[in-house]
């Protein structure tokens, strides 16, 4: 049977190849891979792409770099370590002389792009800075050492305040600043 299939030009292992069911001959296929290796390669670099473009896009939202909540669980060093988990230092990778994280619902935070306590911001006077109506649970890091991220060392210290925020259409923009 074997000797049949070869007279008539086919291999006796062809219905096991997925290409012969695609009609493809082998010496077609062997054309097929570098094409196919250019595909991968084009869509893996698509896929990074894409990927860091998405990082830049969640790490500049004022939910993640502001909003812990509930608060982390850490029992020392709490702005130490949020601040290299979070990756926050200033756009020349130098250490942030005083962030905040606020301990409360981003939903809550988000509503204060509604709030009637509204003013011209205080280093931009054609921008509107918003305030919460009340007092919000947060966490302050002030810079007490280094000066190059991730060598910053930060003292942490609680309190409550009023916070002042930026806003697009979607929420708050930009946290710039507390008021105790």
């Amino acid at each position: 049977m074997g000797e049949q299939n070869q007279e008539m030009g086919q291999d006796p292992l062809d219905f096991l190849s997925p290409l012969t069911l695609l009609g493809v001959k082998a010496k077609d296929a062997k054309g097929l891979l570098p094409l196919m290796m250019l595909m991968v390669i084009i869509f893996l670099l698509l896929m990074f792409w894409e990927n860091e473009l998405n990082e830049d896009v969640v790490s500049s939202t004022v939910e993640q770099l502001h909003v812990d909540y509930p608060q982390s669980d850490v029992p020392m060093r709490y702005c130490n370590y949020m601040i290299l988990q979070r990756v926050i230092r200033e756009p020349d990778n130098t250490c942030k002389k005083e962030h905040v994280f606020i301990h409360e619902r981003a939903r809550n935070i988000n509503r204060i792009c509604t709030s009637p306590n509204r003013s011209a911001c205080q280093n931009q006077s054609s921008t509107l800075c918003f305030r919460s109506e009340t007092k919000f649970k947060m966490t302050v890091c002030q810079l007490i050492e280094g000066t190059r991220y991730p060598a910053c060392r930060y003292y942490n210290f609680h309190t409550k305040g009023f916070v002042l925020v930026t806003c697009d259409d979607i929420g708050p923009v930009n946290i710039q600043r507390y008021v105790e």
